[in-house]
């Protein structure tokens, strides 16, 4: 069974950084693509990055764009998500999620994720 245990999260001033942490237990974590979503009061979930199993490939939701960057360490069994320059409207729920080692491909939907983990809570003040 995989486990996803995100950390990192807090208040942050707008215009601040913080750096999320997923730990994923088990010896498969270089054979899932990994993938960071969102989800703020009242809205749903969102994509927020996502990395290939090597981390030869990112995608980002154009939100976050020069302002986030997602990487992983495959000795470590940890995907981050660094958040700089922060606004308000990032905050929300932040989710760390893998797909099944069977899948290759990086994507952007939620529904093509099957490990999730807990959650860790990004609230930025204006």
């Amino acid at each position: 069974q995989v486990q996803l245990v995100e950390s990192g999260g807090g208040l942050v001033q707008a215009g601040g950084s913080l750096r999320l942490s997923c730990a994923v237990s088990g010896r498969t974590f270089s054979s899932h693509v990994m993938g960071w979503f969102r989800q703020a009061p009242g809205k749903e979930r969102e994509f927020v990055a996502t990395i290939s199993r090597t981390g030869s490939r990112v995608y980002y939701t154009d939100s976050v764009k020069g302002r986030f960057t997602i990487s992983r360490d495959n000795a470590k069994n940890t995907v981050y998500l660094q958040m700089n320059s922060l606004k308000p409207e990032d905050t929300a729920v932040y989710y760390c999620a893998a797909r099944p080692p069977s899948r290759a491909t990086v994507t952007t939907s939620a529904q093509e994720y099957d490990y999730w983990g807990q959650g860790t809570q990004v609230t930025v003040s204006s």
